[in-house]
């Protein structure tokens, strides 16, 4: 072997793409995707509004099926739909004819996918969906093919041809397929009410997540974490309890733990700036009073908000009595990933 050979045979020298051409079919592309996507907006009529009707009202889940490129798609969709309130999976259909057929139940509806319509695979389902009574609704370019007929509701994702030059590989098809499952997903979104609420709980791991779920008693600091002092704490008690702390502050509260006043390091420059004797104060003499403070059960993210606000950089948490029950600073929600 050669070394212009390599494990698929010998290695064939091409010469540089050509930029003008390469930018060329790449431009056209894209409007034969962009095309494909207008014509199918103006396809869409009773039979889209039907399809959302009934994976609406489904008392399962919507399965999605579809072979080759039609079940990346597919797959794509299903994922769509259950991050945003419809619940879905797919079914690869040569799975389903070798057992993963039991998956599917009469309280699901099957959204199967395919340009043709004919994929052997997917039609050789079909009879044993139809013979279970579960709700069919097929995706296809195939008005007339196998799928279709056997199909409750028939959504048109037929294209005039494909964005490859050979017009063979799916490419603009698939693009159809994609932005036609998004518009069933918002559609069924919009239907239910779907918040942002809603969404952050399906994804707790991403930023919206914790955003949105996040409160400030998951991620302040409490017990013994929280620097506090008395009203006649001597100044040099106060200094330790805030060394000691962490926080770049204290609270002042009275015996019930209710906060009468906080002292930062802030207030501490500024007293040494003014050459204040500092060994004769209590912190009653240099907190500040009624202080900005936060409920545990509010979400983290308004405790970003208020700090960005007043500028500043840590606040103290009470619970449902105004009693202290903890403090947060920016650190700790950084840490916690909510800024």
């Amino acid at each position: 072997m050669g070394p212009d050979a390599g494990a698929y045979g010998p290695i064939k020298c091409r010469m540089p793409a050509n930029p003008l051409q390469t930018l060329q079919l790449a431009r056209a592309t894209l409007d034969i995707e962009a095309a494909a996507l207008l014509q199918l907006k103006d396809r869409l009529d009773v039979d889209f509004v039907q399809a959302v009707d009934m994976m609406l009202g489904v008392q399962g889940r919507v399965v999605v099926t579809g072979m080759g490129k039609s079940g990346h798609i597919g797959r794509k969709i299903a994922a769509t739909l259950a991050s945003t309130g419809t619940p879905a999976m797919f079914v690869h259909p040569a799975e389903a004819s070798h057992g993963d057929l039991g998956m599917i139940k009469t309280v699901d509806v099957v959204l199967a996918i395919s340009n043709s319509g004919e994929s052997d695979e997917l039609v050789a389902i079909l009879p044993v969906l139809k013979r279970q009574g579960v709700p069919l609704i097929a995706m296809t370019g195939g008005l007339n093919s196998s799928l279709a007929r056997h199909a409750d509701v028939v959504l048109d994702s037929s294209v005039d041809k494909e964005a490859c030059p050979l017009n063979l590989a799916p490419t603009a098809s698939t693009t159809v397929q994609l932005a036609l499952g998004d518009a069933l997903a918002v559609a069924l979104l919009d239907a239910r009410g779907f918040k942002p609420e809603d969404f952050a709980r399906s994804h707790p791991g991403g930023s919206l997540g914790r955003k949105l779920l996040t409160h400030v008693s998951d991620v302040m600091r409490k017990g013994s974490n929280v620097p506090q002092v008395s009203p006649d704490a001597e100044f040099t008690a106060l200094m330790r309890e805030m060394s000691s702390k962490g926080l770049g502050a204290t609270s002042v509260t009275d015996v019930d733990g209710r906060v009468l006043g906080v002292f930062t390091d802030g207030d501490l420059r500024r007293l040494i700036e003014k050459g204040v004797d500092l060994r004769a104060l209590k912190a009653c003499d240099v907190m500040h009073a009624d202080p900005r403070t936060i409920r545990q059960d509010a979400l983290a993210v308004e405790a970003a908000e208020m700090m960005e606000l007043y500028r500043i950089t840590s606040i103290l948490v009470v619970d449902a009595q105004g009693l202290l029950c903890g403090a947060i600073n920016s650190n700790d929600l950084m840490r916690a990933k909510v800024i």
